[in-house]
């Protein structure tokens, strides 16, 4: 990813933070990334295609710091980021019908999820399915993180071995 687009995602992730997805304008994602209007737009058509990089950006680097790590280590870590994620939270208080509609985008990103939960946690995809729903359930209705981690803990413990 070039400098200027990962510039372009931390603006707007503060952005997105700070008042919601519905409220936050391309004017202020430009704004909170230091550049033009017309950077911006270069690079994203809609504030739509903001939020999906934004979103895709942030499972790649998710990925990337579970990989490698015990389940149960990176079942934890993936819980607490989504759990205290600053757009994810303001989304869930400010536009729960859009938080919604954008998690349940459609069968590719779901797959993408559940395709890549399936090796992180060496689980089956109706293993990966159940993390994936009760990950999806703490951007909702997050617990506290000591609550989180216990969870997580024991899910890890009955899924089952992929093949």
């Amino acid at each position: 990813m070039s400098r200027t687009r990962a510039g372009l995602l931390r603006g707007a992730a503060e952005a997105f933070a700070a008042t919601g997805v519905r409220a936050t304008t391309m004017q202020a994602v430009a704004a909170a990334a230091g550049v033009a209007k017309a950077t911006l737009y270069n690079h994203f058509r809609t504030k739509d295609d903001v939020v999906r990089a934004l979103l895709r950006a942030e499972l790649g680097r998710l990925t990337a710091e579970a990989t490698g790590r015990p389940p149960g280590e990176a079942l934890v870590l993936l819980a607490d980021a989504v759990g205290d994620h600053p757009v994810l939270r303001t989304m869930a208080s400010t536009d729960p019908a859009e938080l919604l509609a954008l998690l349940g985008a459609g069968p590719q990103p779901w797959a993408e999820v559940t395709g890549t939960l399936v090796a992180l946690l060496q689980t089956d995809a109706e293993g990966a399915e159940v993390a994936a729903r009760w990950l999806l359930g703490l951007v909702l209705q997050p617990a506290d993180p000591p609550a989180r981690r216990r969870q997580a803990r024991r899910l890890t413990a009955v899924l089952p071995p992929p093949g």
